[in-house]
């Protein structure tokens, strides 16, 4: 080895030695002030140890602001969910809304918490906090959905809401949701006031930690939410459905049954290994809904109910861990299970319909992922309608909204009580437009045959990319806007937007849109490519339109638009290089 290559080789050694020593350093440094005694055991085995890999990773940055708060593995260090972190976020928010109160006034926080890991923990911490920081502070009895606390906000005329949950993230994350006094998740730019905030907080020792102060909050704001669930309903309309319902090992359960109960429904039958919460959501690979196998348990709970009782369930109902989410299944002889999930999109255009027979007024709202079938049933009723980017966060924001809905299970029925999707009024909505066709002697199946007659097939899917290396996500996207696609799936690609440059209706994103021209029995399509706000997922949306000449021609439209889907996602996989 020449003398040259020897010095090169020592002074990259050194360099290494000297980076580990740093990060071993701020590893201690963390270690000192972890009020956590099970997150401290675990940075202090990693130090001793020498695993400077993992420690790499847990130290590499912090945990940063995205849809509506934090959500992360759980874990020690910076870039985990654990009580360190949720203080620092907590001093944060706390400081945001300390530097807005007028004077004399003491700001009220509501707490609300799932039943994850660490959730009680972080939900004690943050009440702390906040009372340490002179403000008030109220936390909700027990672990409930996540509609519940969007309520209490708005109900209790609260400056500000934190909700610990990672919703249907795997079991090993935990989360931080974020609503303002409006009762509206946080979008820019009080997202990035908050988190200069946060990293304006010193030493954990610095942190005011209040040990009492807060007010546990009764029953009664529970109550006064179901109280307001039923207000979705119509007085007098039928009420004898069959529901099956899981809450995917979350905390719907309860309140579920307490909704149906109180809106005069026969008790939904429970998936029992499902009902109560389990933090290692043991029976899931993914407590999603939209996974595949997450709704196994539901589906043979049906039909043993329907083999004991000689009469199959209208529908299966399914709300995500917490609650804030819907799902349906509607039975099926064609499929394995003998039941099948509708896609979002579906339910979305039900509620909708169902919504405008009831007289709704205002505007109807969906996201640019979601089916453009809206637009068409909003203004077949003539009613406003408008689209928003992805999230509630943005779409609760719509000026006169009545009824919103995105693709991923999320419905907001009832904007007055809850600004924020909600599983619970969704279900209870269901519910009621199922029981009302039964009344009639047809299903919810029927009248999506309807509005794909009426209005022609929107078809829509999802590819979506999971990805354990997060830079493979932006050269993605990179490649797309370098080798912009001429056409997919046969079908010419007529318009790209680029959404990251924003427009007169949509801030900027990162996120590519393509319209595309319709052609042989086709009307049109759309793509959406979009990284994930909450996972480590490439997502790309997918939609086509098939016109339907007719009840005759429903089948074969809806396998022109399945076909179209199906090579969307040979294209995409091709132009992504994922």
């Amino acid at each position: 080895m020449s003398d040259g290559l020897r010095d090169d080789v020592t002074d990259a050694r050194e360099a290494t030695a000297d980076a580990d020593a740093a990060l071993l350093a701020r590893a201690r440094d963390w270690l000192a002030e972890d009020p956590d005694p099970q997150t401290r055991q675990e940075l202090a085995a990693l130090i001793e140890d020498g695993r400077t890999d993992e420690l790499r990773d847990r130290f590499s940055g912090t945990l940063q602001f995205g849809t509506a708060g934090l959500r992360g593995e759980l874990g020690a260090g910076p870039m985990r969910m654990n009580r360190a972190v949720v203080i620092r976020a907590a001093a944060g928010i706390a400081a945001h809304l300390r530097a807005r109160e007028a004077d004399g006034e003491q700001p009220l926080v509501v707490v609300g918490y799932d039943a994850r890991y660490k959730s009680a923990d972080f939900a004690r911490d943050t009440a702390a906090v906040m009372v340490g920081a002179g403000l008030r502070a109220a936390v909700l009895p027990a672990p409930l959905p996540t509609p519940v606390l969007a309520f209490a906000v708005r109900h209790l005329g609260a400056a500000a809401g934190v909700m610990v949950t990672a919703s249907h993230n795997p079991p090993r994350d935990n989360g931080y949701k974020v609503y303002l006094g409006d009762g509206l998740q946080i979008v820019p730019p009080a997202d990035g006031e908050i988190a200069a905030e946060i990293a304006a907080v010193g030493p954990l020792s610095g942190v005011p930690l209040a040990d009492s102060g807060w007010e546990v909050l009764g029953d009664d704001v529970l109550d006064s939410y179901l109280a307001r669930t039923g207000a979705v309903l119509t007085e007098g309309s039928p009420r004898q459905v069959r529901i099956v319902h899981t809450a995917m090992h979350g905390v719907g359960h309860r309140t579920a049954q307490l909704a149906f109960e109180r809106a005069g429904f026969p008790a939904p039958v429970p998936v029992p290994e499902q009902a109560e919460p389990d933090p290692d959501f043991s029976t899931v690979a993914f407590p999603n809904p939209e996974e595949p196998g997450a709704m196994d348990r539901a589906f043979a709970t049906a039909r043993a109910w329907e083999a004991e009782h000689g009469e199959r369930p209208d529908v299966i109902i399914a709300n995500d861990p917490d609650a804030d989410r819907c799902g349906v299944a509607v039975p099926d002889p064609a499929a394995d299970a003998g039941w099948r999930m509708l896609r979002g999109d579906q339910v979305g255009a039900l509620l909708a319909t169902h919504l405008i027979h009831k007289h709704a007024k205002g505007t109807f709202a969906t996201t640019i992922v979601s089916s453009s079938l809206l637009s068409r049933i909003a203004e077949a009723a003539g009613l406003p309608y408008t689209e928003t980017l992805t999230g509630f966060k943005w779409l609760a924001r719509v000026e006169g909204l009545r009824y919103g809905y995105e693709e991923a299970l999320g419905y907001c029925v009832d904007p007055e009580g809850v600004r924020d999707k909600d599983g619970i009024t969704a279900a209870l909505l269901v519910a009621e437009l199922a029981a009302e066709l039964k009344t009639a002697g047809r299903t919810l199946t029927d009248l999506l045959d309807d509005l794909d007659v009426e209005y022609g097939v929107h078809a829509t899917d999802q590819l979506s990319v999971r990805v354990a290396d997060l830079s493979l996500i932006p050269t993605a996207m990179e490649r797309l806007r370098g080798r912009p696609p001429v056409s997919l799936g046969g079908l010419e690609v007529a318009e790209t937007d680029d959404l990251s440059q924003g427009s007169a209706e949509l801030p900027p994103t990162d996120g590519l849109r393509y319209r595309l021209a319709g052609a042989d029995g086709i009307g049109g399509g759309r793509i959406v490519v979009r990284p994930s706000g909450t996972e480590p997922k490439l997502k790309c949306y997918l939609e086509v339109v098939a016109p339907v000449d007719g009840p005759a021609d429903l089948g074969a439209a809806r396998e022109r638009a399945a076909a179209v889907l199906a090579r969307f996602k040979d294209d995409l996989k091709q132009a992504t290089g994922l």
